[in-house]
């Protein structure tokens, strides 16, 4: 029979999926439309999938007390999570080719509208 989670453990999933809400609604109040919520890969897990035009936004979400805490939470090996799992979910887009990639973060901040940062890292050549 499986463990449950801790009540702290069920607090900071509920906190996470407010927070993803949060930063979709401010993506598609800028004309994003989300493809994808937590998609999983077995690289790993991206937080949102946003598309405008030919633009596709791989998103990484952290709420956090400040935008610096924030930055500082996207780091080399969720980097190297993030572009793997991207690699996978764009190498089965039909239209790969003509498609541009941006990796972007969107900090979700208390009583603040979350604040997206773009090109928070540009992923590999």
């Amino acid at each position: 029979m499986a463990e449950r989670p801790s009540a702290s453990r069920q607090k900071a999933y509920r906190r996470g999926h407010y927070g993803e809400w949060l930063a979709a609604a401010a993506l598609m109040l800028k004309g994003y439309r989300i493809l994808a919520r937590r998609h999983r890969t077995r690289f790993g897990e991206i937080d949102l999938i946003a598309r405008r035009g030919d633009l596709v936004l791989i998103v990484e979400v952290k709420a956090r007390r400040t935008l610096m805490e924030a930055m500082e939470a996207v780091g080399g090996e969720s980097e190297h999570r993030i572009e793997g799992a991207a690699d996978f979910w764009l190498s089965r887009q039909s239209d790969y080719g003509k498609l541009s990639v941006r990796f972007d973060m969107v900090a979700v901040l208390p009583w603040r509208w979350p604040v997206h940062v773009k090109n928070v890292f540009y992923g590999r050549n």
